[in-house]
């Protein structure tokens, strides 16, 4: 799953690597968590097209923003069945813009916190879907985002069994491509060689840090097994 990530990237690198016609106002994050505003990058007339969303989709039929909460992550296998999620996957895919993000895993009596970013130091890209709902008071509009995930590889499977999609740069512009025929092909793991691991301290346990100290290695402090 993906319930944390970091974007320590400037609205002007994000930009620049995903090759954006506009550029947003966004300084670095380090400890984002659901229901806050986070860049997303759509097809747009001119091109691609960067955007706050709230994390968190809002179903265009529902009742209230409270759904929100709780659809932060979407299951690559069932994306085509979830009313929640079916027209959006037709016509509403994005590229989420991070640096990488957190996972925890059973230390012990404990979970231990992770870090899971690049390789190469690079942003990456999570498949996402949009949606967009008026609240039926205010008739005010809400953007709003979701994180798809997949089964984890092999870096991520000490950490947990889901991961969210990393799509690759030679693979988004298919995504975004509400024309493309099969997109559920791209829904999968990424390479194994993609990702790296290492411990952080449990510092980012809580939402309201947000500064480099998130990302700080640490030793974890018992030998780490999953159940």
């Amino acid at each position: 799953m993906c319930g944390r990530f970091f974007l320590t990237a400037s609205g002007e690198e994000i930009r620049r690597t995903f090759a954006t016609v506009n550029t947003i106002d966004w300084q670095p994050r380090y400890n984002i968590a659901p229901s806050q505003p986070i860049p997303q990058v759509r097809r747009d007339a001119p091109g691609r097209l960067a955007e706050l969303a709230r994390w968190g989709l809002i179903p265009f039929w529902a009742k209230d923003a409270q759904i929100g909460q709780r659809l932060i992550n979407a299951r690559a296998e069932n994306l085509h069945e979830r009313p929640a999620f079916r027209a959006a996957l037709r016509r509403r895919r994005c590229l989420i813009p991070a640096s990488g993000f957190y996972e925890w895993a059973r230390s012990g009596r404990r979970k231990q916190p992770y870090a899971v970013v690049p390789r190469d130091g690079r942003l990456i890209a999570f498949a996402g879907l949009w949606e967009d709902w008026r609240n039926p008071e205010t008739e005010e509009t809400v953007r709003s985002c979701v994180i798809i995930t997949t089964d984890a590889n092999e870096t991520l499977k000490p950490l947990h069994h889901r991961m969210p999609v990393v799509l690759e740069p030679e693979h988004w512009n298919t995504w975004l491509d509400p024309s493309h025929p099969a997109p559920q092909t791209l829904l999968r793991p990424c390479r194994d060689t993609l990702l790296r691991t290492y411990p952080v301290s449990t510092y980012v346990n809580n939402p309201h840090h947000d500064d480099p100290r998130c990302l700080a290695p640490q030793e974890p402090t018992q030998p780490l097994f999953t159940e």
